[in-house]
């Protein structure tokens, strides 16, 4: 035994800290609370990192060596200290998580190939929010596709745009920075002072700790890796404080770097959508080399954000239907096509990104969607992130009954109320988090935005408690619906779907009206929305609660 427990390949802290990385930061994060906070986002990434990353990789890593046997994911976390259903209710809402991620990068994806393709941001104009939808939705049916014939896609999507990724990102900071020096100091934030750096501690900026939660999230996935270490109760601490050295050095100076193209003070409104591009654009002509990085950029985006979406598409979908109870995840679900592809699972999967789509198809324009889903993102997986502390709590309050190699805080009340600590800081950035970014506080459009963000955790989070109810019906009738019921549903569902789609075209050609008229028309397209909505679920509701004529008896 010791022979071959000397043969086994151990994962040092360096590999473990590269992998952890890639999980938790890119230049789009830095890009997007760039926008929110301006400068002062160097003094919001120190104070997180600090106090935010640290603690929070390390209770992950006790977590990953507690439930090392049953792969450490953050369903088994839930499940291991809670039970069967909250086990299963945290897969779901883990899942839900990745549906607004998903139509992001898919959205991501189409601004990429428009930059690759025009070297330009002008075709966005050009592409109604209707047009952006289906777009967008095309782009789920072709990874579909892709993963369906091609089964080692999604490894080389994304050997290619992590790479990539990773080799930008560093490549701007250090040609941000020389290039400085060669203009002798010269920034577009003027003046810059210390006083630049410190945040305004306004409601505003309350709101946008939620996205800084987003953006540093995820080092969670490493955790199952834990007890793959030779000496985890030295060598992870040290990986996990690596990370947050190279996080910090990574954002801060990738936020100063940001400041050296753009001015803090009066930030372009379009920054989280083609920020990266203007900026990469700014640094190749800086050292003569014209839009030839815009365009490297531009491919690297679209083989990154292609390996997000094909990840998301297919991991989160298995492990959905995977890692939850069989007493609660109905059958039709788990159904798998001759290739194991969760054929089923996907279906839901489209179709839930479809209705987050169309959730915006009201908004001003192409960048306000983007804007939107990014946000919704910075409130629904901090949300999720919540279940991680709340896990570390019990196995604190429990810690004869958890053992583990590794162990964050030795005193198991202090270990606790660290736990509670980032439980609380991170539920209350989720709530602020609710109240509408870039757009003017109060006005018609905030008002959508804040109801269509609550319409969207409602559903997303409503239908994992609907799930259950189903898996009855297939147990005391043996199947859930019979042929008709699917089919009236989901002509419901579709039809619902080329009525929203069809009122939000009409919304676009009344962009260029009068603001009164615009208002109007956008104020009835709203209502005629909600009264076929509200009459569409009634009808699928009372044709779903009856008996199948085909049920066992």
């Amino acid at each position: 035994m010791e022979e071959l427990d000397s043969n086994k390949k151990y994962i040092s802290w360096p590999v473990l800290t590269l992998m952890a990385f890639c999980t938790v930061i890119g230049l789009d994060d830095i890009m997007y609370n760039f926008q929110n906070q301006g400068m002062p986002v160097v003094t919001s990434w120190i104070i997180m990192c600090l106090f935010y990353v640290i603690p929070y990789s390390l209770m992950v890593g006790q977590l990953g060596s507690v439930f090392n046997q049953e792969g450490g994911g953050l369903s088994s976390w839930v499940r291991g200290t809670n039970g069967e259903f909250l086990g299963y209710f945290t897969a779901w809402t883990y899942w839900a998580a990745s549906i607004p991620y998903a139509v992001d990068s898919a959205n991501e994806i189409i601004v990429d190939i428009g930059w690759a393709l025009t070297g330009s941001e002008k075709f966005q104009s050009q592409i109604s929010n209707t047009k952006f939808a289906l777009m967008t939705f095309a782009m789920f049916i072709i990874f579909i596709i892709i993963e369906h014939y091609f089964s080692r896609s999604m490894e080389i999507l994304s050997t290619i745009g992590g790479g990539l990724m990773l080799i930008m990102t560093l490549m701007f900071v250090f040609l941000a920075f020389l290039g400085l020096a060669k203009s002798g100091g010269h920034m577009a934030t003027h003046p810059f002072t210390w006083k630049t750096l410190i945040p305004k501690f306004d409601m505003h900026y309350w709101t946008t700790i939620a996205m800084l939660i987003y953006a540093l999230n995820g080092c969670e996935l490493v955790a199952p890796y834990v007890t793959k270490m030779k000496k985890p109760k030295a060598d992870f601490p040290k990986a996990m404080v690596a990370l947050a050295i190279m996080t910090i050095f990574l954002t801060v100076f990738g936020s100063f770097a940001l400041g050296i193209y753009f001015d803090g003070y009066h930030i372009p409104k379009d920054l989280k959508m083609n920020g990266a591009y203007y900026a990469f654009d700014m640094v190749g002509h800086q050292y003569g080399m014209g839009k030839t990085l815009l365009y490297i950029w531009a491919w690297t985006s679209v083989f990154y954000n292609a390996a997000l979406l094909a990840v998301l598409l297919d991991a989160m979908t298995r492990m959905l239907i995977s890692d939850t109870g069989d007493k609660y995840m109905p059958h039709f679900l788990q159904k798998k096509d001759k290739n194991g592809l969760p054929i089923n699972g996907y279906v839901l999967t489209v179709g839930l990104s479809a209705f987050i789509m169309l959730l915006g198809i009201f908004l001003p324009d192409m960048n306000d969607i983007f804007n939107w889903l990014l946000n919704l993102n910075g409130i629904i997986s901090p949300g999720v992130t919540c279940w991680i502390f709340f896990s570390f709590m019990q196995i604190r309050k429990n810690s004869q009954k958890f053992k583990s190699d590794y162990v964050f805080i030795k005193n198991d009340k202090l270990g606790y109320l660290a736990g509670l600590f980032l439980l609380i800081v991170t539920a209350v950035a989720t709530v602020l988090g609710i109240a509408p970014q870039d757009i003017k506080q109060f006005s018609g459009y905030w008002w959508y935005e804040l109801i269509i963000n609550i319409v969207a955790i409602v559903v997303l989070i409503g239908l994992g408690a609907i799930l259950p109810s189903i898996r009855k019906r297939e147990e005391e009738y043996g199947i859930a619906f019979n042929r008709g019921q699917w089919t009236t549903m989901g002509v419901l569902v579709i039809g619902s779907i080329i009525f929203d789609l069809y009122l939000g075209e009409r919304n676009h050609l009344f962009n260029g009206a009068t603001l009164s008229l615009g208002q109007a028309k956008l104020g009835m397209n709203i209502v005629l929305i909600l009264i076929e909505t509200v009459f569409a679920i009634l009808i699928c509701w009372l044709v779903g609660r009856k008996k199948p004529t085909s049920a066992k008896k």
